[in-house]
C-alpha cells in the first residue's frame, strides 16, 4: 500500500539538476573547442492541473529548457521525469508511446504548420504517428479538436494560409489537444500575435485547462502573460534559476534583483 501511495504522490513533471552544454565552433585550427553552458542545475516540480511559468530575457535558457522537457534535445546532465518516468532514458519506441501524455505549442503559428498540408492532416498527425486509427475516427477526432478551440468542421479541408495568425495558433492548440495530454509545453505561444488576439488565445487556454485539468509549462518573456496564466513562476538568468515560487509571491515580493528588474520593466509597475 505504501508503494501505491508513493506512485500516486509523484508529480506530473519533475526536473532534477538539469543542465545543457552546447559545443561551440573552434576559433582556430589548433585551438580547443569552446562550449556554452545554456542551463545549469535547474530543478522544479509541476503538479497535475497547475501551471508553471518560465521567465527570463532572451538567452536565459527558456527555450532550451522547453526542448529538454519535450525530449527534443538531450541534457548534458540531470533528469526529466514525467509521471516518474525519466524521458531521456527511454528508447525511441518507448518515447513514442509516452508522447501522447505531453505535447507542445510553438511560438510561431506560421512556421509550425506545414503549408502543404490541410488542417485535417496537421491536427491528426500526432495520432497517425502514435498508433493506427481509421480515417473515419481520425476525422471525428479532428472535428472535435477544432470545435474545442472555436473552429468549424469545414475548416478541416482548408490550408494554413487561409487563416489568421490567431486561428493558426488555435489549430496548433487543437493538434496538441488531440492526444488528450496531461502536459502542454507552450513556448511563447502568443508573442507573434496582436495584443487583442493574444487575449483570446490565452482565455482559450485557460478554459481548456479548466475543462480537461491540463498542466502548462508556459515559457514567456512577458510577465503580464505569466501572471495571468500561471500558479508558480521560475525565473532564469543565464541558465541559472534565480527565483522560484508562487506567482503572487514572486510578483509582489520578488527577492532577486534580476526578478525585481524584470517586474519593474513591465508597463504600469513603476
Amino acid at each position: 500500500m505504501r508503494t501505491d501511495r508513493a506512485v500516486k504522490a509523484a508529480p506530473l513533471l519533475e526536473v532534477k539538476h538539469l543542465g545543457k552544454r552546447f559545443a561551440l565552433p573552434r576559433t582556430s585550427l589548433l585551438g580547443p573547442a569552446g562550449s556554452l553552458q545554456a542551463l545549469s542545475d535547474v530543478s522544479f516540480r509541476l503538479e497535475a492541473g497547475r501551471s508553471l511559468g518560465i521567465v527570463g530575457e532572451s538567452g536565459s535558457g527558456k527555450s532550451t529548457l522547453a526542448r529538454l522537457v519535450m525530449a527534443l534535445d538531450k541534457p548534458t546532465e540531470g533528469q526529466v521525469l514525467l509521471e516518474g518516468v525519466d524521458l531521456h532514458q527511454l528508447s525511441a519506441s518507448a518515447l513514442r508511446q509516452v508522447r501522447p501524455r505531453f505535447q507542445m505549442v510553438f511560438q510561431d503559428p506560421y512556421g509550425s504548420l506545414d503549408p502543404r498540408q490541410k488542417v485535417r492532416q496537421i491536427v491528426t498527425e500526432p495520432l497517425e504517428t502514435l498508433s493506427h486509427h481509421g480515417q473515419h475516427e481520425l476525422s471525428e477526432r479532428a472535428a472535435q479538436a477544432l470545435a474545442e478551440v472555436g473552429l468549424r468542421t469545414s475548416d478541416l479541408d482548408k490550408y494554413p494560409h487561409e487563416f489568421s495568425g490567431g486561428q493558426r495558433q488555435r489549430i496548433a492548440i487543437a493538434r496538441a489537444l488531440i492526444t488528450r495530454p496531461s502536459l502542454i509545453v507552450a513556448d511563447e505561444p502568443v508573442s507573434a500575435l496582436d495584443v487583442s488576439v493574444q487575449a483570446q488565445v490565452l482565455n482559450l487556454m485557460l478554459d481548456l485547462q479548466d475543462r480537461y485539468g491540463l498542466s502548462y509549462l508556459f515559457v514567456s518573456h512577458d510577465l503580464a502573460v505569466i501572471n495571468l496564466m500561471c500558479d508558480d513562476v521560475l525565473v532564469l538568468q543565464s541558465g541559472h534559476v534565480v527565483e522560484h515560487g508562487g506567482a503572487e509571491q514572486v510578483f509582489r515580493h520578488a527577492q532577486h534583483p534580476y526578478t525585481q528588474a524584470l517586474i519593474a520593466a513591465v508597463p504600469g509597475q513603476n
